[in-house]
């Protein structure tokens, strides 16, 4: 790590995060080049995409930083206020959105992984969801790869251990569409992502 303390952590909402999305979005980038996402990201649309955080009045964003530097982020915001392909498994399954607080993604640069941030992100937005809502479920979702994926690193670990430690459940019929364009690609391609459902108010899980 390039200062002598551990990143510290903050959480940002409202008008306070509009400063860090150019950041972010590049912070989002480089995260999300690698495997398992792959994605050849354009600083236009995250700075477009991005804004929906400080837009949503419940939304937050954990951030992890170096000195000044943003070197992490996770984003978490009630699930009514996501896009309509995210909502619409749950509808469809017949779980009340507004039961469900939506967890959007974790990105945290490689020096730093392994240091406990990553614990720090779940527990940070959990705080976060129960501070401003009532929802019964946090939930996130992480894209499908077939294990023979010929991108896939020798040494690639699922992080499914790591999910089910911090309490979530897979739910594989409860999943979504969101299309990209992988690195290398011309155009974008449809990817399923899978929910992971957590109970935060001790209500069984659906």
């Amino acid at each position: 790590m390039s200062g002598v303390a551990a990143p510290r952590i903050q959480t940002v909402t409202g008008e306070a995060l509009r400063p860090y999305i150019p950041a972010l979005a590049r912070l989002r980038i480089a995260v999300f080049r690698d495997w398992p996402y792959l994605y050849e990201g354009a600083p236009d649309y995250e700075e477009t995409y991005l804004p929906v955080y400080a837009d949503s009045p419940r939304a937050a964003v954990v951030l992890a930083l170096d000195g000044e530097s943003v070197v992490g982020a996770s984003t978490c915001l009630p699930l009514a206020d996501e896009s309509a392909n995210v909502q619409a498994p749950f509808r469809i399954a017949g779980i009340g959105i507004d039961r469900v607080f939506y967890f959007g993604e974790s990105v945290l640069l490689r020096p730093y992984r392994g240091t406990g941030l990553g614990v720090r992100f779940f527990e940070e937005r959990e705080a976060h969801a129960r501070r401003v809502s009532a929802c019964d479920f946090a939930a996130f979702c992480a894209v499908e790869r077939p294990a023979d994926h010929p991108a896939r690193p020798a040494d690639a670990v699922p992080l499914d251990g790591f999910w089910r430690r911090r309490g979530f459940t897979p739910y594989p019929s409860l999943a979504c569409e969101m299309r990209w364009r992988e690195v290398g690609a011309t155009d974008q391609t449809p990817h399923r992502l899978v929910f992971w459902l957590k109970s935060l108010t001790g209500a069984p899980l659906p």
